[in-house]
């Protein structure tokens, strides 16, 4: 089993940037997969970003974030980071650090850990 806490969030305005911050604990974090999740408020959970095993080789991101967002780990950390420039109202929402055992789908957004979130909000 794995736990994560997310740390990071909070209030900027339109264009502003954020970093997201998740320490992992438990078994070994290098050897899962892991992301970001988000879900606004009247919104579905949606997958923002996500990150293979080990180095990191693979990543996925979400049609609305790419070029904004970036997802990085340092496993010797146990830490998954998600940076965020170019932020949007359309950004607002609880966001959350999941991670999933090897192997899995860059895509899913089932991931089996989750963390509890951290909140953005983005005003116009």
């Amino acid at each position: 089993q794995v736990q994560l806490v997310e740390s990071g969030g909070g209030s900027v305005q339109a264009g502003g940037s954020l970093r997201l911050s998740c320490v992992a604990s438990g078994r070994t974090f290098e050897a899962y997969c892991a992301g970001w999740f988000r879900q606004g408020p009247g919104k579905e959970r949606e997958g923002v970003a996500t990150i293979s095993p080990g180095g990191g080789f693979y990543t996925y991101y979400a049609e609305s974030v790419k070029g904004r967002f970036t997802i990085s780990r340092d496993n010797a950390a146990n830490t998954l980071s998600l940076l965020m420039h170019s932020l949007k109202p359309d950004d607002t929402a609880m966001y959350y650090c999941a991670a999933e055992p090897s192997p899995c789908d860059l895509r899913g957004i089932d991931f089996k850990y989750r963390g509890q979130g951290t909140q953005v909000a983005v005003s116009s």
